[in-house]
This record gives structure tokens, C-alpha cells and sequence, in this order.
């Protein structure tokens, strides 16, 4: 299974900042030790023309040539680096990457990425550009070409509602968003998805796998997509900083396999993301991301099986 990273492309925080740029390394450390035959291979860098399938040329020049302003940077959550833009273009690639890696092998993983607050013009919460939004409309020119259009459905799972990519594909009858939040959480004015459903504040296992799916029955009668990309956010875990659910470890893994057997059962090639994770103990956002790429591993291997 082919996983694509961006990690050695570390931004420069002041001290006491509260995004866990150790985690990517630690993910990669993790995943040698326990995954050995995850194939980890560098992100790509996307260019402005892909980038431009989803942003406005005005956002990527600023962000490009860093006269993005205070208050839009703000928003973000970083100061302005070039390290961060070529972070963001990597992240970005990364999930094209793994895109077109799941057309080929079934499963494919971006070991950072899900950046879903990002909009077509601004990024906010920690999210320059929208990976899976320029992803999935990369995809679609690349398989469009036969005369019918790829169908996209963007499974997102982080704890905060996937504000940017709704607003990108609102009136978009080509991708379906589905996303599971909590209701009140960041951010604080949502976008409408194809599909939100909201969670109360300290939702557990139980409660969760149980709108999770009826969510997936949901959009099984109104989509049909040719690809998934999912977004394996790590903060509905009950001890995430930044999340206010209560899933456990055990929790989260069935979440995955869920996810990913659904999928699975309709032969539809699965692109993830790392997308959010915020514990006070980062050892424990990398346990959960270990554990969803275990389980797409397994996946991962049945595509093989069913190939032979």
C-alpha cells in the first residue's frame, strides 16, 4: 500500500504553539516500526494549475508570494513561511498522489493532508489549500475523458465540520460531502454539506457508529461515487484537546473498518487523509492514525487478493 508524505517539510511555530507538527514524524516512525510494508513515498508538489481547479488564482498568488494578509493569516493559524507554502503544496500533492494510487491499487493513504477548512478564496483552522477538493476535481479531468464524469464522495470524519470543501462544492451535484461534527464546535458558522450530521458534545462509540451508519445508508441511496476520499480525523478520540467526543481507541478502529468496508463491498477506490488530531499526549494521535492504516492495510490487501 502506497502512502505519501510531507512531513520533512516542517513549519517554523513559535514555541508553545498548539497544532502537533511532531506527529507526522512520529506517524512515520510508527508506521516503519509496526507497518513495514506501507510503501512511504515523498509528496508530490502541486502546481498552481491543479491548485486552481479549486482556488482562486487571487488566493494562490497571495499565498504563493506570502502578501496573504494579517487577518487571513490569522485565520489560518500560521505565520507566514515559505515552508508553509510548500508544506501545503506538498500536502496537496500528497493526496493527488494517493488518488491515483487507489485507481491503481484500491487504498492509498496521504499521511497528513485533510485540510477541509481551507475555501475556494481563504484557508482557516490550520488549512492553506483544500487537498481533497483539488483531489477529487483533478481526478475528475483525469477519468472524465471516456465521456462521463467521475463521481466523487468526500467521507469526512474529522470532529469540525468540513466548512471549505462544502463551500467548494455547494451546487455541485458531481461530489457529495458527507461530514461528521460536532455541533458545537469549530467552526462556528458551518456550510451546508450534502450530508452534515451533528454530534452532541461527549457522543461515545455506541452513539457514533450508529449515526456513522445511518450517514453512509444515506448517501448509498442518493450517490453512487467512483471514488472516496476519506478524512480519518484522529480528534473525535476522548482524550483530543480540541474535540469534545468520547470515542475510545477500539472506537475509532471500528469507525475505520466501517468506512472502509463500505467501500470496499462496492469495489470503490479509497483515498485517505490524516486530516485533524490534537491529544495532550501525541503518542496517542499517532496510536489512533496507526490504527486506521492497519485497518486500510487489511483492505488494501483484499484489493490485491481480488486482482490475482
Amino acid at each position: 500500500m502506497r502512502a505519501f508524505y510531507s512531513g520533512q517539510f516542517v513549519l517554523p511555530l513559535p514555541p508553545g504553539h498548539r497544532f502537533p507538527m511532531s506527529r507526522y514524524a512520529l506517524l512515520r516512525d510508527r508506521l516503519l516500526e509496526h507497518l513495514p510494508s506501507v510503501e512511504m513515498e515523498q509528496a508530490p508538489r502541486a502546481t498552481d494549475g491543479e491548485l486552481a481547479l479549486a482556488h482562486t488564482p487571487q488566493w494562490i498568488a497571495a499565498v504563493s508570494d506570502g502578501s496573504v494578509s494579517t487577518h487571513a493569516m490569522r485565520e489560518i493559524g500560521f505565520p507566514w513561511s515559505e515552508a508553509m507554502v510548500e508544506r501545503s503544496r506538498r500536502s496537496t500533492g500528497a493526496t493527488i498522489a494517493a488518488c491515483r494510487a487507489a485507481f491503481a491499487g484500491g487504498v492509498a493513504a496521504n499521511m497528513a493532508g485533510g485540510t477541509h477548512h481551507a475555501h475556494a478564496d481563504k484557508g482557516g483552522g490550520f488549512c492553506v489549500f483544500n487537498d481533497a477538493a483539488v483531489a477529487a476535481r483533478l481526478m475528475q479531468a483525469e477519468h472524465g475523458r471516456s465521456g462521463r464524469q467521475l463521481r466523487v464522495a468526500v467521507v469526512d470524519l474529522d470532529v469540525h465540520q468540513g466548512n471549505g470543501t462544502a463551500s467548494i462544492f455547494r451546487n455541485d451535484p458531481s461530489v457529495f460531502t458527507l461530514s461528521l461534527h460536532g455541533q458545537k464546535n469549530f467552526p462556528f458558522r458551518k456550510e451546508a454539506s450534502d450530508l452534515d450530521v451533528e454530534l452532541p458534545d461527549g457522543c461515545g462509540d455506541a452513539e457514533y457508529l450508529t449515526a456513522l451508519e445511518q450517514a453512509l445508508d444515506e448517501l448509498d441511496r442518493r450517490f453512487s461515487p467512483g471514488l472516496v476520499i476519506y478524512l480519518a480525523g484522529a480528534d473525535p478520540f476522548e482524550r483530543d484537546r480540541l474535540g469534545r467526543l468520547k470515542l475510545s481507541f477500539d472506537g475509532l478502529e471500528a469507525r475505520d473498518r466501517r468506512v472502509f468496508d463500505w467501500a470496499w463491498q462496492r469495489r470503490i477506490p479509497l483515498a485517505f487523509a490524516m486530516a485533524g488530531g490534537y491529544a495532550t499526549d501525541i503518542a496517542e494521535t499517532v496510536q489512533v492514525q496507526v490504527g486506521t492504516f492497519r485497518v486500510a492495510f487489511e483492505y488494501w490487501r483484499r484489493w490485491q487478493n481480488a486482482a490475482r
